[in-house]
């Protein structure tokens, strides 16, 4: 796998999971720092650069480090389509960049009865991470985006349109990529999206949020 598909779909210990165990619990969420100028806030299908960090809240032990993972950059990854834990993608809604949280996230919302081994991660553990939010950007899959990256209004997205998305979002924030983070990104989001293999992202292959705009 390359690094930027790893950077985007797999950080090591925050892989999807489904929940297990009856009852639904809360993620608790600590605001450390709010900047004064608190805007755009992240919500469901944002694309997301960030730190953060992983505990173990039985032991305070750390079991994972963005920053020691892709030569130290934030890691990219869309909010709300579980790219990241359950407790992640509730616990990053409505935060704006410069903004610090620190995130704690129950069994049922992480990694449930099973735990995650190759994570150092116990069955039924409960979960901290402090987060560090870099930038907000409109997600490739967006309702908003959709539009904007169908300049021929034809309901569906060619690669050379959803290329040139991506490179303009990735443009704004003036951070320095390796060119591989935005094919990796690129071929990831077609892989995921063309389910018919024509080459092209229709409407409806889009439309993961089921929105009626689309």
């Amino acid at each position: 796998m390359g690094r930027g598909l790893a950077l985007l779909l797999l950080p090591l210990a925050l892989l999807a999971a489904p929940a297990e165990g009856g009852t639904e619990e809360e993620v608790k969420i600590e605001v450390l720092h709010l900047p004064e100028a608190c805007s755009p806030k992240s919500k469901k299908g944002d694309l997301l650069n960030a730190h953060y960090d992983g505990f173990l809240a039985s032991d305070g032990s750390k079991f994972y480090c963005s920053r020691t993972q892709n030569e130290g950059h934030p890691k990219w990854f869309v909010l709300g389509v579980g790219q990241v834990i359950k407790g992640l993608d509730i616990g990053m809604m409505n935060m704006c960049p410069g903004e610090k949280r620190k995130v704690t996230i129950p069994p049922s919302l992480a990694y449930g009865q099973q735990g995650y081994a190759q994570g150092k991660i116990p069955p039924n553990a409960t979960l901290i991470f402090e987060i560090e939010l870099y930038a907000v950007n409109k997600g490739p899959r967006s309702v908003e985006a959709f539009n904007q990256i169908d300049k021929d209004s034809d309901k569906k997205l060619s690669e050379l349109e959803i290329s040139q998305y991506l490179k303009e979002e990735f443009a704004k924030d003036g951070k320095t990529r390796h060119p591989s983070v935005h094919d990796e990104v690129l071929a990831d989001i077609f892989k995921k999206n063309d389910h018919d293999g024509d080459g092209f992202i229709s409407a409806k292959e889009y439309n993961v949020y089921q929105h009626e705009e689309l």
